[in-house]
């Protein structure tokens, strides 16, 4: 039997990072408005971030942070936690507007334990969801397949954005 190989390069790099001690990217993104399409940041309050996941589930996957570099849900304030909860929906909103997923995943991963890639800095996760989409692949071979590049969709999501009143960098 001839072996298949799907290679995705782009994964080394979190992979790597794993293991890796080092400074919180969110807060990296955070620091550096002037490069937000550099690093898909999607929309910035005074509160929080939207940022597209650089090693997404699927395509769309999103991450809501906090401004302040906060590890636990209890450390955020009311204000922070209602802009996450009102930048979650309107994350749904945009992407079923841009995508039209068919439904979504919305989550929180505490501890590397939970599958937190970033334990340090509380962070939401909104994925869209296709019936029959690839989900199979990771749970069989530990594979994600994305349909479509990050840079065609954030430009679908700013324009989005902009003629739905949604939030903008």
């Amino acid at each position: 039997m001839e072996r298949k190989n799907l290679w995705a390069p782009w994964r080394i790099k979190y992979v790597q990072g794993l293991t890796q001690e080092g400074t919180c990217f969110l807060c990296d993104y955070i620091a550096s408005p002037e490069e937000d399409v550099k690093n898909f940041v999607l929309w910035r309050t005074s509160e929080a971030i939207v940022v597209f996941n650089r090693f997404p589930y699927n395509n769309g996957h999103l991450l809501i942070a906090p401004i302040r570099h906060i590890a636990s849900l209890e450390q955020l304030t009311d204000v922070e936690m209602t802009a996450m909860i009102r930048l979650i929906r309107d994350c749904q909103k945009a992407l079923w507007l841009a995508i039209r997923p068919h439904g979504f995943n919305i989550g929180m991963n505490f501890g590397r334990c939970a599958g937190a890639g970033l334990p340090g800095h509380v962070h939401a996760h909104v994925v869209p969801r296709w019936d029959g989409d690839t989900s199979f692949m990771h749970v069989c071979s530990d594979t994600d397949v994305i349909s479509q590049s990050m840079t065609e969709l954030y430009e679908q999501l700013v324009d989005v954005s902009k003629k739905n009143n949604l939030p903008a960098v």
